[in-house]
Parts: C-alpha cells; sequence; structure tokens
C-alpha cells in the first residue's frame, strides 16, 4: 500500500487548516461578549445566542427554511425513485439526455435559475408564495437525491425481486416488501443531502422569497447589509451545528465515501 510522503502530509495538513481556520475564528466571534466582531480573549459569553433566540425575524426564518427544506427534500425524494428506477433499469431513447436534464441543476448557476424562475412565476402570478419557493427548492434539490438514489439503485440485485414475483408476488407488493427496504437508505442519505442544500440555499432562493417566506440564509444576508454584529455569528454556529448534524446522519445511513466519491458499500 502506498503512503503518503512527508510533504504530501504537510500539504494536506496547511490545507486542512486554511479550510478550517474562517469556521473557527466565526465559532469563536459568535461567544464574545463585545459589540462588535471580536475574538474572546479574556472571556465567553452567551449573549449573542441568547439575543438570537429572543429575535423574532431570526426565530420566524428558521422554522420558513426548515418547514421548506423537509417539504422540499421529501417531495426530491418521491420524484426521485420513480426516476432512478427508470433511468438505471430500463433503456430508451433520451435516456442520457434526461438523465443529464435531471441533474442540470448541478451545473446552472444558481442565480441563472433564480433569474429564470422569478420569471417564470411572474407569468403565472405565483412569485412570492410559499409553494413556488418549494417547487424551486424541488427543482435545485432532486439532483443530490436522485444521485443517491440512482448508486444504491446499481448495487441493487434484482434476484430477489425476481424470486418473490416468481412466487406470484405483485409488482407493488414487490416493490413494497423488498425494493424499498433495499433502496431506503439511499433514500434517507439523499433525503438528508437534500435537506442540508435546501437549508443552506441563497443564492436562487433571494430572488423568490417574500416578506412571508424569508428563509434563515435570506434573513442572514438582510441582516448583514443593514449592520454587522457578533449575531451573524451566532446563526452560523447554528447552520454549521445543523450541518454537521446532518452530514454525521448521512455517514451513519449511506457513508461520505460512497456519496462524495461514489465508493459502492
Amino acid at each position: 500500500m502506498n503512503k503518503n510522503g512527508v510533504l504530501a502530509l504537510v500539504f494536506h495538513s496547511i490545507f486542512s487548516v486554511f479550510l478550517a481556520a474562517p469556521l473557527v475564528v466565526v465559532c469563536l466571534v459568535a461567544f464574545t461578549p463585545d459589540n462588535m466582531l471580536t475574538i474572546p480573549t479574556l472571556h465567553f459569553s452567551l449573549r449573542w445566542f441568547v439575543a438570537l433566540f429572543n429575535d423574532n425575524g431570526f426565530i420566524t426564518a428558521f422554522w420558513n427554511s426548515i418547514i421548506l427544506a423537509t417539504l422540499s427534500a421529501t417531495g426530491a425524494a418521491l420524484l426521485g425513485v420513480p426516476a432512478a428506477m427508470g433511468l438505471s433499469r430500463y433503456q430508451f431513447p433520451g435516456r442520457a439526455a434526461l438523465n443529464g436534464l435531471l441533474l442540470s441543476p448541478l451545473m446552472i448557476p444558481p442565480v441563472v435559475l433564480g433569474v429564470a424562475l422569478l420569471r417564470l412565476f411572474n407569468e403565472f402570478n405565483v412569485n412570492g408564495s410559499f409553494s413556488s419557493l418549494v417547487l424551486a427548492h424541488v427543482m435545485l434539490i432532486f439532483p443530490y437525491s436522485l444521485r443517491l438514489i440512482m448508486a444504491s439503485m446499481v448495487s441493487l440485485s434484482r434476484e430477489p425481486e425476481h424470486a418473490a414475483m416468481s412466487l406470484g408476488a405483485s409488482a407493488w407488493t414487490t416493490f413494497r416488501r423488498i425494493t424499498f427496504p433495499s433502496l431506503l437508505p439511499g433514500i434517507l442519505g439523499g433525503w438528508v443531502l437534500a435537506f442540508a442544500s435546501s437549508f443552506d440555499e441563497l443564492t436562487a432562493t433571494i430572488f423568490l422569497a417574500s416578506p412571508a417566506t424569508i428563509t434563515l440564509p435570506v434573513r442572514i444576508y438582510m441582516s448583514m447589509t443593514e449592520t454587522v454584529d457578533p449575531m451573524v455569528a451566532a446563526v452560523a454556529v447554528v447552520i454549521i451545528a445543523v450541518t454537521l448534524g446532518l452530514m454525521i446522519v448521512l455517514d451513519r445511513l449511506v457513508g461520505l465515501d460512497k456519496v462524495l466519491m461514489g465508493k459502492k458499500s
């Protein structure tokens, strides 16, 4: 087995510190007792976390993000299962083009999608509604759910399904009792990844949100345009904690190696 040399280890260590340093600084600033963005040295305080949980604007935006991410991730998972089954198991004209179309939100800049969806929703006079925001997020996060479910489909053996159908089970019974339980880790993993992506989405959402549907990332952006105080750092710590927790759940359900590098379990 090849081992990394000293230079490679030093480079990766420096690179890891470079990536982690901003997060560490933000987390430290969130515990400052001062009124400005400073790193506490002698005293640490939960002042800005208390202020955050007493701020109705941030609390409402947080719950908007939670509800939006939950509905969007669930919708993406419901659409991802039949799409993954069709693309993985059947050969038909235009299959590659359809696969590229479904994964295209990963390649198109979110600002372009935001402007396009704004124009589309304005044509139907539904822009600013919560339902239009859910539809937009389903489209934006659908590729994440589809990718994980397709990865589960590729590694899924069809022999148990054939055995069940040969014994008289219907297609629906076979799917409900055999296929779906086998796909469940991939579906749950895709749901978690889609939830995290929806929860953190800002660029496209800022074009589509209304005063009644402001999400947490949009609220943070609005706050930073008005004033910069350590409360923003406290919000960032909450988001980091939520995202980290979701990544841990995803690692337990599917494995980050399978998600990020395509390794089979």
